[in-house]
């Protein structure tokens, strides 16, 4: 539930709807909570971000805000749907959904650099925008803006919408009214844990990324250090969130710019193992698998199912 819109949160939230955003939260900007600094400590200290050294620095941003912005005063989360209209054959490899159409790195900075455009020109101030890149905590601001919690499975649900969702954030120096917390769980079904191919999600919620087929598939670099079977999973995983029912409603997206081309749904094994480099740069240019890179691809294509 949230606190009565003020009419300057009232013209945001519909010019942002303009834009794309499926749901938009604002919370205040102040320093997280002990418990959820404290989480992601212990977190880093057993070693669960394997091989992602990018994700035990700047902890004193990662716990303020507001250190990425002098004078923030306002958290603004977007989501924006990515569930795509048509998915690949089954016995093709498999993409996680993030990552068909356009990334989204470049689709949702676009969008949000256009809101922050229209909340400096209506309220002043100042802003800066946040896609995955600053060291924010994303879903947890997602969470205290009220859009809503933070699953088993790490991801953010949205009641009522699921989990394919991009989160961007607004910080602005500019106080607007937030919105109450979602103090909303997943519940106990364990689902995700039950599912996860690598066993990486643990009954507590935490993520163990050196069991994680997502970040094996996309982050590791070089050959893998124990013989693995990857099933059918090329780039990223999504078994966690298909098994989800908070995702028995969700909807495709309306944003053209995630939609996968004809030369992404046609590739099959022998197409991938044959990609060239000018190949592999003109399907995926403007795409987020270009992040694993073609010896990425190829590396994983050796360890899927024969």
């Amino acid at each position: 539930m949230s606190l009565p819109l003020s009419p300057c949160s009232a013209s945001i939230r519909n010019h942002a709807e303009s834009l794309g955003v499926s749901a938009l939260g604002i919370a205040a900007a102040m320093p997280v909570q002990r418990y959820a600094a404290q989480s992601y400590k212990e977190w880093i200290g057993a070693g669960c971000n394997a091989g992602m050294g990018y994700l035990d620095r700047y902890h004193d941003v990662r716990e303020d805000p507001r250190l990425l912005l002098e004078g923030a005063k306002s958290v603004i989360v977007c989501a924006f749907n990515y569930y795509p209209s048509v998915c690949r054959d089954k016995r093709l490899p498999e993409f996680a959904l993030y990552s068909y159409g356009a990334d989204y790195h470049e689709v949702v900075r676009e969008r949000l650099s256009l809101l922050a455009a229209m909340i400096r020109g209506e309220f002043g101030g100042e802003t800066r925008v946040c896609v995955d890149t600053a060291p924010l905590r994303e879903r947890y601001w997602a969470q205290m803006a009220g859009v809503g919690f933070i699953g088993r499975n790490n991801q953010l649900i949205i009641p009522g919408k699921g989990s394919y969702f991009f989160l961007g954030e607004i910080l602005t120096t500019v106080e607007f009214v937030p919105d109450e917390p979602c103090r909303l769980s997943c519940g106990d079904c364990m689902a995700c844990v039950k599912s996860c191919p690598g066993k990486a999600i643990m009954p507590d919620g935490r993520v163990d990324a050196r069991r994680c087929l997502s970040y094996l598939t996309i982050e590791h670099k070089g050959e893998f250090d124990a013989p693995l079977n990857l099933g059918n999973h090329l780039y990223g995983c999504d078994e966690c969130q298909s098994v989800c029912p908070h995702n028995r409603n969700a909807v495709p997206t309306d944003i053209a710019e995630f939609q996968p081309s004809e030369a992404f749904m046609a590739l099959d094994r022998n197409a991938i193992a044959g990609l060239t480099p000018e190949k592999f740069n003109s399907i995926f240019r403007h795409s987020a698998v270009k992040r694993a890179k073609l010896a990425g691809l190829l590396r994983n294509l050796r360890h899927l199912d024969s």
